[in-house]
């Protein structure tokens, strides 16, 4: 892929979320027939799939449904032989709208696993759930979004969470008014787009867009490298707001806050940058020098 140039204090609790490590993840991306007629666009390939538009880019999030080379102008695109693969699954399709099922906010969620939303809102604030993404309400509230599948998932698997008192470490984190929700968040985030590129500035690039701006020039003080990273810094997720006033609220959930996350990425990117710094980029370019 071609760069362009114009371009608090530590929780009291072992659970806090143990962020992706950056070498754990291996590439997925698919390098399948590049020819015009060999892949279609998102909005002909999600209704192929029968998938609603937010459905599909779900799935496109998830590595479920897994991108090919882009079009000439960068727009994502996905190859027939990737279409088929997901059509000759087991089950589909309901099988695949029930892995991208999601269902919004403390009463819904807690719905699907027969608890109450103040007991379910304490779980996802303990870290116990972690959400796969957000929306800001008219209110500028955040609104947590999370898989059916995986809250059925932890039903079958933590029954005894769904009942009975908060156990002693989980009452410590309420007592801090702790939230783990935005960390959680965006560890699983991070760890999916690693996923999505085996190129190493790509991947660099993921682990310094969740870093604050000044712990980002003092991480990576050369401007030649900070320019590059923020050419091939991710976009925002899918259905991140466009009102200003929303997308605000939206911008301080990608940024890491507590002081040992943010020392968790600073040190992940050095790792990465290390290693990207001697490898050829996509264009057949070294990196900036």
């Amino acid at each position: 892929m071609k760069v362009a140039m114009q371009s608090g204090r530590v929780l009291p609790d072992a659970r806090v979320q143990a962020l992706p490590d950056v070498r754990a993840y291996g590439p997925t991306v698919v390098r399948a027939d590049p020819l015009p007629d060999a892949a279609v666009g998102g909005a002909l390939a999600a209704g192929e799939l029968g998938l609603t538009r937010t459905e599909f880019a779900r799935a496109v999030q998830l590595g479920i449904v897994r991108a090919g080379p882009p079009a000439p102008g960068g727009a994502a695109r996905y190859t027939r032989a990737e279409l088929d693969r997901i059509r000759s699954a087991d089950g589909f399709p309901g099988a695949l709208r029930e892995r991208v099922e999601t269902v919004a906010g403390a009463e819904a969620a807690g719905g699907v696993l027969g608890i109450s939303p103040g007991r379910f809102t304490r779980l996802a604030r303990c870290g116990h759930i972690t959400p796969v993404g957000y929306r800001i309400n008219r209110y500028r509230v955040v609104v947590w979004l999370y898989l059916a599948a995986e809250l059925r998932e932890f039903a079958a698997r933590e029954a005894g969470m769904l009942r009975g008192s908060a156990p002693p470490a989980d009452r410590e984190l309420m007592a801090a008014r702790a939230d783990l929700r935005p960390r959680k968040w965006r560890g699983r985030h991070v760890g999916l787009l690693l996923r999505r590129t085996a190129d190493p500035w790509e991947r660099a690039a993921v682990l310094a867009s969740v870093l604050p701006a000044d712990e980002l020039r003092e991480g990576v003080p050369d401007p030649a490298e900070r320019i590059v990273l923020a050419a091939l810094a991710p976009p925002p997720p899918y259905g991140h707001p466009q009102i200003p006033a929303a997308a605000a609220v939206a911008l301080r959930l990608l940024r890491a806050e507590q002081p040992d996350e943010i020392h968790w990425y600073r040190t992940s990117l050095d790792f990465a940058l290390t290693g990207a710094r001697g490898q050829p980029k996509s264009t057949g370019e070294m990196g900036p020098m």
